[in-house]
């Protein structure tokens, strides 16, 4: 077993406090990875308080993990010791069904869905059907701690080009804005709209920039308007009913990246005939869409979830190769009940990242203060 320390949560109501616990050994196929740098993801304070309704606790957060392999387990070939690795948001599927054969595991329709990398199985082994094959993890424990085991076909290469701190939000931010664009065809000269500034939003406009469209970002803080102009998007106040009007019928696709409830009716009049506005950001239900905006000109809208293992090193090399990431900022992760406050005022700018160090250094004083008892 490997001793571990980590950040957890116990009860919604309680902000994450030191949890020290154990992993399992890299087994056959798996890997053992040091984490440096994990990314803060708006999900990960949904989940925490019991937002969704899915909660196990002890919830211990992090889906955007960055580190370097120690340890591999008999078989594995695709990693090796030393290497710069990094893990989203799944770190298994069930392989077999129709998305997982076409390499989309993010939709797997196995009796559990995908295997997410924190708070254990998307549905709880009571629910599933008998009879089938079933994780072995009723929950699981994420990156806000030292060291995680993963299976060798869900860890990510990391370029060269792309410090371990810039690639931690792109394994969930990034794929989660990359792959619908990549799915509805974005391409140099679309008028593309981005609905929220946020983590998301901050990716969505990069990724569009360099995919050769003009993105015009709707955000509700004009203090983000010279961010917005710096990385090449016009800036719009969502409530400005008047710039909104002017720009009916003209965008190609909108990305809605708001982390939770909201009005998109607003922004379907702005769609061109025959095109889609999609919503990444929110996973629980929106306020009801008028039909009538949709089907006057035929406008589609729909969701999309996080991006499959083969998207999401797609955009780690996308990046690398254009030099774009996030814009962050790297905390201890001491600070992180601070930084969850800040990120739900909409403070951050526009992604909080842990460095471990800080953790491990808890965790060695933790051991010393342990020895002269």
């Amino acid at each position: 077993m490997i001793k571990a320390m980590g950040y957890a949560a116990h009860h919604a109501f309680t902000g994450l406090k030191p949890l020290a616990f154990e992993r399992d050994e890299a087994g056959a196929g798996e890997v053992e990875i040091e984490v440096l740098f994990c990314g803060v993801c708006h999900s990960d304070i949904h989940q925490v308080k019991n937002e969704w309704s899915n909660t196990v606790y002890p919830c211990m957060p992090g889906h955007e993990i960055v580190g370097r392999v120690t340890s591999v387990g008999h078989g594995v070939t695709r990693h090796a010791v030393g290497d710069l690795v990094g893990v989203g948001c799944m770190i298994d599927s069930c392989r077999s069904c129709a998305p997982c054969q076409a390499r989309e595991e993010n939709y797997c329709e196995g009796p559990n869905s995908w295997l997410a990398t924190y708070n254990g199985p998307m549905v709880p082994r009571a629910m599933a059907p008998t009879g089938r094959n079933m994780y072995l993890a009723d929950n699981t424990y994420g990156g806000y701690s030292t060291v995680i085991v993963v299976k060798e076909d869900f860890v990510l290469k990391i370029p060269d080009g792309l410090r371990p701190e810039i690639a931690a939000p792109i394994l969930c931010a990034g794929v989660t804005t990359y792959s619908p664009m990549k799915h509805w065809g974005v391409k140099a000269g679309d008028h593309v709209g981005i609905i929220g500034f946020g983590g998301l939003g901050d990716m969505a406009i990069k990724l569009a920039k360099v995919m050769g469209a003009d993105v015009t970002v709707f955000t509700t803080s004009e203090d983000k308007f010279g961010d917005a102009r710096a990385i090449g998007a016009r800036p719009v106040l969502e409530s400005d009913k008047d710039a909104l009007q002017g720009l009916a019928n003209s965008f190609d696709f909108m990305l809605s990246t708001i982390p939770e409830k909201h009005d998109i009716n607003p922004f379907i009049p702005l769609l061109k005939r025959d095109r889609t506005l999609v919503v990444v950001g929110a996973l629980e239900p929106l306020a009801p869409v008028n039909n009538m905006a949709q089907a006057v000109h035929r406008k589609s809208v729909a969701g999309s979830l996080i991006g499959s293992i083969a998207e999401t090193q797609e955009v780690l090399d996308f990046c690398a190769q254009h030099g774009i990431g996030p814009d962050i900022q790297v905390i201890a992760m001491q600070t992180i009940n601070d930084a969850y406050r800040d990120i739900e005022k909409g403070k951050s700018r526009y992604r909080y990242v842990i460095d471990m160090a800080s953790l491990k250094q808890e965790m060695g004083a933790a051991a010393a203060d342990a020895m002269q008892v």
